[in-house]
């Protein structure tokens, strides 16, 4: 090697920190928080997501779950990380845009205090009740709880999750007054249903082995079109009322990553995204793929946080 190619070398790699550090990378098993419990919708999907991107990236990507405080854990946790490094990483859901609205001392600053790698999917949602239940149609529902203020029970995963924001939203166009109980996701609402302990649950698709098997009954759908395994039950819309919510989520890590690291997760993880053993994930739980590359996803935080926060201020919801 002569003296001026070694100088060059020596150069690139002054200019270019970034690359330098992410040399090897990942030499050493990546952490991916689930801010819920290991039965959750996106648990499920990112428990099949991880050993695809592991493959490619030839060290494990170790999902650890941590549930609770609404699924505000593990942007706190990414977010506190000191060390941008691309071996802690968390998903990034609606929740968390909400969350800083409704705290008097919000744990983080989006977008400032993440790197944002990839937006992966959304949720189909829905308002279930048991099958015995006396309402057949979301209408009757309504009525009922119209009829009977402050009696009927609907649970969700948690103060401020989508599921949540959108009862509320929907309570309030409507004129309705009910009661909200909230637990940790996962589907232990499904559970209490099942139990008698709810008089209904807005979910994402948990209750779907439910509902075909006849145990419980889909009223309604939050998506912008209905869900193609349960084509029977209207959107939100078909109903006459103008919402209409998917909660696209996705990964992020502490904020200060170097490039070449975002671009290696970035690339392994929309190889994963797309591979058909992940799309028959997908399709089992009626999540509707919405990939944005690094750039587009943090474009679109701000955008995302500016309108979540007036979602919840016009709801005037506080933890």
């Amino acid at each position: 090697m002569t003296r001026l190619t070694r100088r060059s070398l020596l150069a690139s790699s002054l200019a270019s920190p970034a690359l330098a550090q992410s040399t090897g990378f990942p030499s050493r098993p990546i952490r991916l928080i689930v801010p819920w419990l290991a039965s959750a919708a996106a648990d499920i999907q990112l428990r099949a997501l991880a050993p695809l991107a592991s493959r490619i990236l030839g060290q494990a990507v170790v999902i650890e779950n941590k549930a609770g405080a609404s699924g505000i854990l593990g942007a706190q946790t990414v977010a506190a990380e000191e060390r941008g490094d691309g071996y802690l990483l968390s998903q990034m859901h609606g929740t968390n845009f909400r969350m800083p609205a409704m705290m008097a001392r919000p744990p983080y600053t989006i977008p400032d205090d993440f790197t944002w790698i990839i937006q992966l999917v959304g949720y189909s949602y829905g308002v279930v009740v048991r099958a015995d239940s006396p309402w057949q149609t979301w209408q009757q529902f309504a009525d009922h709880v119209k009829a009977n203020p402050g009696k009927v029970s609907f649970g969700t995963a948690g103060v401020g999750t989508t599921q949540h924001i959108t009862m509320e939203q929907v309570g309030r166009k409507l004129g309705l007054d009910w009661l909200h109980v909230p637990f940790r996701g996962g589907g232990d609402d499904v559970a209490a249903l099942m139990a008698r302990q709810l008089d209904a649950v807005a979910a994402s698709t948990l209750w779907g082995e439910l509902v075909q098997a006849g145990q419980l009954r889909l009223l309604v759908s939050f998506g912008t079109e209905r869900i193609r395994r349960f084509a029977f039950a209207p959107t939100l819309r078909e109903v006459g009322i103008d919402i209409a919510q998917t909660s696209p989520y996705g990964l992020v890590g502490p904020r200060g990553m170097p490039a070449e690291v975002v671009r290696r997760l970035h690339d392994a993880f929309k190889e994963a995204l797309f591979n058909p053993e992940h799309d028959a994930v997908l399709d089992r739980l009626d999540m509707p793929r919405t990939y944005l590359d690094s750039a587009d996803y943090r474009a679109a935080a701000p955008r995302i946080l500016a309108e979540q926060t007036a979602a919840v201020q016009a709801l005037g919801l506080r933890m």
